[in-house]
C-alpha cells in the first residue's frame, strides 16, 4: 500500500481488525477456512486462512501465502482476494499466513510464524486436501523477503521439500547498494528512503545503532539486543536478506518479476541471475514502466498482463511446464 511520510506513522494509520470471514468478498468457486495453528517455539499461534477451489476434489499442490507491506504493514485481509484467485487459476490449495509484525515484532519473529505455516502446510497433506510433493512458497515485496528466506532455511534444515518459490517486486538486500536502489530516491509507491526505515523496524534497530553489540541469533533464536534487535548488519543471517546467502544451488524453482522504476529492481534482478548462474530453474521478468508492487506507471491493460502472467507462472510451477520443468 503507498505511504506518505514514515512507515512508522503509517503503521497507526494502517493498522485495524482483521475482518472476519463473514466480512470477506466471496470468490465464486473457492472455498475459505480459518484456523490457528500452533506456532513456533515460545510463541503464539499463528493464523492462517486456507484457500481451495471447490470444483477440484484430487490432491493439489500447497502454496504458503505470505503478504508484504514492508514488514510492518498489511495482513491477510489484504491478499485475499489474490489468494482466492491464486488457487483458483492454478489449481492449488492456498495457505495465507497471518505473521507477527514489525516494530512490536523484529526479526526473526515474523519469519518464525512464516515458518510454523510452512511446517504445519508439509505436515497437512490429508487434512488440506494436498500433495505433499509439491509445496510452494509465495509472497510479494516483503512477503518475497520471508518467502525466499523460507527456502534458504528449508534447504539448510533438510526440508519441508519445496518445488517452487514465486517472487514478486521481492524485498531481498539489506544493503541497498544497487544503482536503482540509489537511482529511486523519491518515486512513489516505494523509494531508498522508505526502504532504509523498514529495514530499521524489521531488524529492531535504533537510529545509528547498527554496527554496535552482539550479532542476532537465526530464525527461532533472537540477537543480543532487546525484543531480538540487529545490531551487526555484517553477521545479519541470510533468511532474513536473502540476498546475502552466498550459495543459492539447492533452492527451489523459481518465478521472479520485478518493476522497472522500482528501487528494488537490480536486487531482484541480481537475485535472479545468481539463481540462475548457480543451476536453479528461473524465470525472471521485468516489467518496466511499473512502480513497486505494480502500483501504478502502468496501464489496467498492462497491469492485467501482469496479473495474467503471475498466474501463469505460478501454475506452471505447481504442476510443470515452468521454471520448475525447464526451458
Amino acid at each position: 500500500m503507498p505511504v506518505e511520510g514514515r512507515l512508522a506513522d503509517a503503521v497507526a494509520d494502517h493498522r485495524g481488525r482483521l475482518l472476519s470471514l463473514a466480512e470477506l468478498p466471496p470468490v465464486p468457486g473457492v472455498d475459505v477456512r480459518e484456523r490457528m495453528i500452533p506456532g513456533p517455539a515460545g510463541g503464539p499461534d499463528v493464523r492462517v486462512r486456507i484457500y481451495r477451489p471447490r470444483a477440484e476434489p484430487a490432491a493439489l499442490p500447497a502454496v504458503l501465502w505470505i503478504h508484504g507491506g514492508g514488514f510492518c504493514l498489511g495482513n491477510v485481509d489484504s491478499v485475499h482476494v489474490g489468494a482466492a484467485q491464486a488457487a483458483l487459476h492454478a489449481s492449488a490449495v492456498v495457505v495465507a499466513v497471518s505473521y507477527r509484525l514489525a516494530p512490536e515484532h523484529p526479526y526473526p519473529a515474523g519469519l518464525d510464524d512464516c515458518w510454523a505455516a510452512l511446517e504445519w502446510t508439509a505436515g497437512h497433506p490429508g487434512e488440506l486436501g494436498a500433495d505433499p510433493a509439491r509445496v510452494a512458497v509465495a509472497g510479494a515485496s516483503s512477503g518475497g523477503a520471508l518467502a525466499a528466506g523460507l527456502t534458504l532455511l528449508a534447504r539448510e534444515r533438510g526440508g519441508p521439500a519445496l518445488c517452487f518459490q514465486h517472487l514478486s517486486t521481492p524485498v531481498l538486500d539489506d544493503r541497498l547498494a544497487t544503482a536503482s536502489m540509489a537511482a529511486f530516491t523519491d518515486t512513489p509507491v516505494w523509494n531508498r528512503r522508505l526502504a532504509e526505515e523498514s529495514w530499521q523496524l524489521y531488524l529492531g534497530e535504533t537510529a545509528g545503532g547498527a554496527g554496535d553489540g552482539a550479532g542476532a541469533g537465526g530464525a527461532g533464536g533472537r540477537g543480543g539486543g532487546p525484543r531480538g534487535a540487529v545490531h551487526d548488519r555484517d553477521r545479519l543471517p541470510v533468511s532474513a536478506a536473502p540476498a546475502r546467502a552466498a550459495d543459492l544451488s539447492g533452492l527451489p524453482a523459481a518465478y521472479l518479476s520485478t518493476a522497472g522504476l522500482d528501487p528494488l529492481r537490480d536486487e531482484g534482478l541480481l537475485y535472479g541471475t545468481r539463481l540462475a548462474q548457480a543451476g536453479v530453474p528461473v524465470e525472471l521478468h521485468n516489467f518496466p514502466g511499473a512502480y513497486h508492487a505494480f502500483v501504478g506507471g502502468v496501464s489496467p491493460e498492462q497491469l492485467q498482463h501482469i496479473g495474467a502472467e503471475h498466474l501463469r507462472a505460478l501454475r506452471a510451477g505447481l504442476h510443470g511446464g515452468g521454471p520448475a520443468a525447464g526451458f
